[in-house]
C-alpha cells in the first residue's frame, strides 16, 4: 500500500513563500508520475504541477512562481511556492500515478495524500 504524507502548508501573507513536501513509503518512488493539485471552496480540483524523470508541467497560473521537484533518494516531491497570491488559497494535494506519461488528469492518479491547507492573506 502506498501512503503519501504531505507537510508544509500554513498561513502566509501575499508575496510570501511556502514549500510543500510529500513523502511516500511502499512502492518504488521513481517509477511514479507525481502531481500537486489544489482545490478551493466551490471550485474543481486542478493540477498545478506535475513531474516525471523526463519532464515537468506547471499550470499557467503558477508559472514563474511555483516549482515542482523530486528527490528520489528521499522519496520526496516538493512544491516550492513563491510570490503567493490570495487566489492561491486552497487545499493542496500530492498525488502519484503509475502512468508512464506525465498527466494532469486527476482521474489518472492512483494515490492521494490527505491534503494540506494553504491560506494566503491579502
Amino acid at each position: 500500500q502506498v501512503q503519501l504524507v504531505e507537510s508544509g502548508g500554513g498561513l502566509v501573507q501575499a508575496g510570501g513563500s511556502l514549500r510543500l513536501s510529500c513523502t511516500t513509503s511502499g512502492r518504488t518512488f521513481s517509477t511514479f508520475v507525481w502531481g500537486w493539485f489544489r482545490q478551493a471552496p466551490g471550485k474543481e480540483r486542478e493540477c498545478v504541477a506535475a513531474i516525471t524523470d523526463a519532464s515537468t508541467y506547471r499550470a499557467g497560473s503558477v508559472k514563474g512562481r511555483f516549482t515542482i521537484s523530486r528527490d528520489n533518494a528521499k522519496n520526496t516531491v516538493y512544491l516550492q511556492m513563491n510570490s503567493l497570491k490570495p487566489e492561491d488559497t486552497a487545499v493542496y494535494y500530492c498525488a502519484a500515478a503509475t502512468s508512464v506519461l506525465l498527466t494532469t488528469n486527476a482521474a489518472r492518479y492512483d494515490y492521494w495524500g490527505q491534503g494540506t491547507q494553504v491560506t494566503v492573506s491579502s
